[in-house]
């Protein structure tokens, strides 16, 4: 039998100890029997009116958390969301896209009745309306779609157990479980997903969260990714074929995201943000049949219809903003092509061009403009034509010499580049530093520049495009 050390090793002898029990395994086996202890004295003492809904629950969570099937299904439920989402917004897009432009006919006829100066036509019309046209066409759709089919998983009681089989891949990156809820709240809105991060009692795992909630798409991003991936990605296939492409490209940028988030977690909980992730225990609720009329009614109010809103609050400015720039001239050029001139051969390193660049610049406001911005920017350089379906729309783009590299990296630097200025706001309050807010707006950006740089790099060398 060994005896213990004497008094001067007797500190560091207790360290070490602490630090082998301290195992994780150790942490689930105490939880684990206390809540056997708990269900023992439960079932003694307590009686469950509806005892089969109990044993369906047991059931579905053998089947939604185990380790072999939590992780397809999941990926599973997340690619039927966006399939619904890109097959039931494309016709009510056109209908509305066609409607503003139907409506943009008579503007412009009534304009002209008035004899309105031609810059006053551009400024309301050309880039006020037609701007804020873009943005409810192209998002309010989708977001009535997607908003509703997650409040209604969640309502179910299922994204717990997203949270639940996350868990474990936020502990092994030294992050705390709880970040796998704000990286959920992330895909609806990455600034509310900031202030989500309170729930993190730990502030070093918290910074963690918070320095990578960015690296999931927020609603701002997902016009932009099933836009590009449907016109692109998807170009060879037809009807249900080509939704069932366009969404398993996106949940691929979704999962490399999970993916890209995991991986600088690890990476600054070894570095910069050192230390051993703290314990979480989750309670899952128990299954419920949602309330379809109203989790309907409420995701479309209160959420569809409130990012619509602030989108649309900053996207007519910009709009504005955007002509305002490309009618203006100095020299012989515009303000709007001086700023793609300059930003054009860096771009061209990432595979982009200047005016997806000056798009991104302009649209750090919100990223719900930059898809608007980046198609005035264009249509402002040569005829203003309309855009009638996706075909013509890709025909602008592929006119600009867009190919299917263009559009992957403008969709990954969509995915991975700073935040929007909303959020940004919320991490400097959150965190009260400018030097953790200047490194929230850096590292994703640093990312998005090496990885575009990388694959264009590869494109040329291999002639990919």
């Amino acid at each position: 039998m060994s005896s213990l050390p004497g008094n001067t090793d007797r500190s560091q002898f207790l360290r070490k100890k602490a630090i082998e029990l301290s195992t994780a395994s150790l942490r689930d086996d105490i939880v684990t029997s206390a809540f056997s202890q708990s269900k023992t004295l439960c079932n003694e003492t307590v009686s469950i009116k509806d005892q089969n809904k109990l044993i369906q629950t047991e059931k579905l969570d053998k089947i939604f958390t185990s380790k072999i099937w939590g992780f397809p299904i999941m990926l599973s439920m997340l690619a039927v969301v966006i399939y619904l989402t890109i097959a039931g917004a494309n016709i009510p897009s056109s209908m509305l896209a066609s409607f503003f432009g139907w409506l943009e006919g008579y503007l412009t006829l009534g304009f002209n009745a008035v004899h309105a100066p031609d810059w006053l036509h551009g400024i309301l019309v050309l880039g006020l309306y037609r701007g804020t046209s873009w943005v409810i066409s192209v998002m309010l759709p989708p977001m009535a779609i997607f908003f509703p089919m997650f409040a209604i998983l969640e309502n179910y009681g299922y994204l717990p157990r997203v949270a639940f089989n996350m868990d474990r891949l936020f502990k092994k990156s030294g992050a705390h479980g709880k970040q796998s809820l704000t990286m959920a709240m992330g895909f609806g809105c990455n600034a509310a997903a900031i202030m989500s991060t309170r729930i993190i009692e730990s502030p070093r795992e918290r910074m963690l969260a918070i320095l990578t909630n960015n690296f999931v798409p927020c609603n701002g991003r997902w016009p932009t990714l099933i836009l590009l991936a449907s016109i692109f990605m998807a170009a060879g296939f037809t009807g249900a074929a080509g939704t069932l492409v366009t969404a398993a490209v996106v949940v691929g940028m979704v999962v490399f995201g999970i993916i890209v988030t995991l991986a600088v977690s690890w990476t600054l909980s070894k570095t910069a943000l050192k230390g051993v992730p703290t314990h979480y225990t989750l309670e899952l609720p128990p299954y419920r049949r949602p309330d379809f009329i109203n989790t309907i009614v409420r995701a479309t109010l209160d959420k569809s219809v409130f990012v619509l809103k602030r989108a649309i609050v900053i996207a007519a400015p910009a709009g504005v903003l955007t002509w305002v720039l490309a009618n203006i001239i100095i020299g012989d050029t515009s303000i709007l092509m001086h700023i793609v001139n300059f930003l054009d051969p860096f771009a061209q390193q990432l595979g982009l061009d200047g005016f997806i660049l000056m798009a991104f610049i302009l649209g750090l406001p919100a990223n719900e403009i930059v898809l608007p911005i980046l198609l005035m920017g264009y249509l402002s350089t040569g005829a203003m034509i309309e855009v009638e379906d996706l075909d013509s729309l890709k025909q602008i783009f592929i006119d600009q010499g867009w190919t299917w590299i263009t559009a992957l990296n403008m969709m990954l630097f969509s995915l991975l580049h700073f935040p929007c200025g909303t959020t940004l706001i919320n991490i400097f309050k959150e965190t009260k530093s400018k030097k953790w807010t200047f490194l929230a707006f850096a590292i994703p950006t640093g990312l998005a520049i090496a990885i575009t740089f990388t694959i264009a790099q590869l494109a040329k060398v291999f002639g990919w495009g």
